[in-house]
């Protein structure tokens, strides 16, 4: 029986998704749940699993190409699995050592694989950074800026005069991103404020318990559980910063999600923690290093980023002293 595999339910923010890279090709045999390609959108990765096992006979939408919800992505045959399970004796595949120079890296994503053919640069030389080590542009991009390595003479000096460029289309999240933000200066009356603060408190507090806590915990005892802790106080004495606008009401929030934003190979994603104020100090921790886990290898789900009443970033892991970060809306505040 011949049975479609679709694309799965969007969030009802997320309108389509990109086709990253597909993991069988025609004629293979597919178990069920296997994962069988990855849609990127402007927020998640979804993993799309094959509904039952066969043999995957057509495959209807190509990498790169734009989907939509429940879109017909390829077709599996069902009854085929014990053919494809069978060696094949296709003079086509007895070949395959003919030119071991031009093996492609499957585990490179096909823009990072467009990026490597232009620049010159050689995927499978790279250690992917993206989940289960798959080649970002990133990691092309990385290389390519990286000088040649030349034992026996030094690599060739650029011409003078020359004004190199380099063109990489932004990742969906990327994009998401700067519109958002962008908006967000618009439409927002943003102010910024600088304080002092003295922090040699929680510095020698840090210092004094940061071994023990590890010990106990198994997780390092950072500063931004203290801000989380700060942050919160300061919420619950004024309400209103906690709150957010809709149309010309002004929704006062009786709980305390704060989102904490996270650099990821993706672009910037900023994970909830939920119901802050009943979270310890090792929780706060625990769940700032899981989230960032995940966004590094792409598997931060959609539910972790939706909501937020407040959000804290830190720009000081960057070197720099102040910053003027951009309110996530529908936020009225970050710190």
């Amino acid at each position: 029986m011949i049975i479609d595999v679709k694309v799965p339910m969007l969030s009802e923010s997320v309108s389509e998704g990109t086709l990253l890279e597909w993991k069988k090709k025609v004629g293979e045999a597919v178990a069920r749940d296997e994962i069988l390609i990855d849609i990127e959108t402007d927020k998640v990765v979804l993993e799309v699993p094959s509904p039952q096992a066969g043999v995957l006979v057509e495959i209807v939408a190509q990498d790169g190409e734009t989907v939509v919800a429940d879109q017909v992505l390829a077709r599996i045959d069902t009854a085929a699995t014990a053919a494809a399970e069978a060696p094949a004796a296709a003079p086509v595949e007895a070949a395959p050592a003919a030119a071991p120079a031009a093996a492609q890296n499957n585990a490179a994503m096909p823009a990072a694989a467009k990026l490597a053919a232009e620049t010159g640069v050689d995927v499978n030389a790279l250690q992917g950074s993206g989940r289960d080590g798959r080649v970002l542009k990133e990691d092309v991009q990385n290389a390519a800026a990286k000088p040649a390595a030349a034992p026996a003479a030094a690599p060739a000096p650029v011409p003078a005069g020359a004004r190199p460029e380099q063109r990489v289309p932004m990742s969906r999240l990327r994009a998401r991103v700067a519109e958002r933000l962008l908006a967000s200066q618009q439409e927002n009356a943003i102010l910024t404020t600088f304080n002092e603060v003295n922090m040699k408190p929680i510095m020698d507090l840090r210092a004094k318990y940061k071994e023990k806590f590890e010990k106990e915990h198994g997780v390092k005892l950072g500063f931004m559980s203290f801000f989380v802790k700060a942050a919160v106080a300061a919420l619950k004495k004024y309400p209103v910063v906690n709150a957010s606008v809709d149309g010309s009401d002004i929704v006062y929030h009786g709980y305390f999600d704060i989102g904490i934003a996270i650099g990821s190979p993706r672009g910037l994603v900023v994970p909830i923690l939920r119901d802050a104020d009943q979270m310890s100090i090792a929780d706060i921790e625990q769940a700032i290093v899981d989230y960032a886990k995940k966004a590094k290898d792409g598997k931060i789900a959609l539910e972790d980023l939706t909501g937020g009443t407040f959000s804290i970033t830190n720009g000081g892991t960057f070197g720099s002293m102040m910053s003027t970060p951009i309110i996530n809306p529908p936020q009225s505040a970050i710190l």
